[in-house]
């Protein structure tokens, strides 16, 4: 199974239009970051951005890996002074079309069909968080794994002979990060995974050979492909 990354829809497509700038991003540098004021609605043209949030005990969350034809930014539309919630890290050098919220805001109060594809889109945004949190506070360690697994092939999968390839370069912290867990609880679980030949590896990515077992293993509820996703 493979599914196109998903990009900006043909109605929200009116947003680039609007007046802004292009600004380019070295990788580990950031767009924004948690605390900072909303200031900013981001169209991704190039590279890659994480999407992360440190925990109350110091660990780190990461929530979504952003591409080209994306937007990103939380935005809360008519409130002054509210502030990112998480930190938006470059992780491949990146290019983006930096939008002014005050503009934005103004468009959308006229064009009735701008704002519906927009809210649409921040509502696919938080629906996607949600069932995040769901699968790591409900499902535990392994369910944190295994969802993480298939939301990637989601996302990123291409389909080969022996299975779906994960077509992003992800370390086993990177993993970890995902899940919310230790690198050495990830280790011993990725192990696991390949000694049962669920996953290899095929070029340093990750090759879900038998995505069904993952699935049956957390009792998968089968979500909107749009919903079960990391990007």
């Amino acid at each position: 199974m493979y599914v196109e990354r998903e990009t900006i829809s043909e109605d929200l497509k009116e947003l680039l239009a609007l007046p802004h700038h292009v600004k380019s991003y070295a990788k580990d540098s950031y767009l924004f970051q948690e605390g900072d004021t909303i200031q900013y609605l981001y169209f991704l043209t190039k590279g890659k951005v994480q999407l992360n949030k440190v925990t109350t005990d110091g660990r780190e969350l990461t929530l979504r890996i952003c591409g080209p034809g994306q937007l990103l930014g939380e935005v809360y539309l008519y409130t002054s002074g509210a502030a990112y919630m998480c930190d938006a890290k470059v992780k491949e050098e990146a290019e983006c079309h930096v939008f002014p919220l005050p503009e934005l805001e103004a468009e959308l109060q006229k064009n009735a069909r701008l704002a519906a594809a927009f809210m649409k889109w921040m509502c696919l945004n938080q629906q996607k968080t949600q069932t995040r949190f769901r699968d790591l506070l409900l499902n535990g360690k392994k369910g944190a794994l295994y969802s993480t697994l298939i939301r990637l092939t989601n996302s990123y999968g291409v389909q080969k002979a022996d299975g779906i390839l994960i077509d992003v370069q992800l370390t086993n912290q990177d993993l970890a990060n995902f899940c919310g867990m230790a690198r050495e609880v990830t280790n011993r679980m990725l192990s696991d995974l390949k000694r049962q030949e669920v996953i290899s590896t095929c070029d340093g990515k990750i090759l879900v050979r038998n995505l069904a077992f993952l699935k049956n293993e957390i009792q998968c509820e089968n979500c909107p492909l749009a919903l079960c996703r990391i990007d």
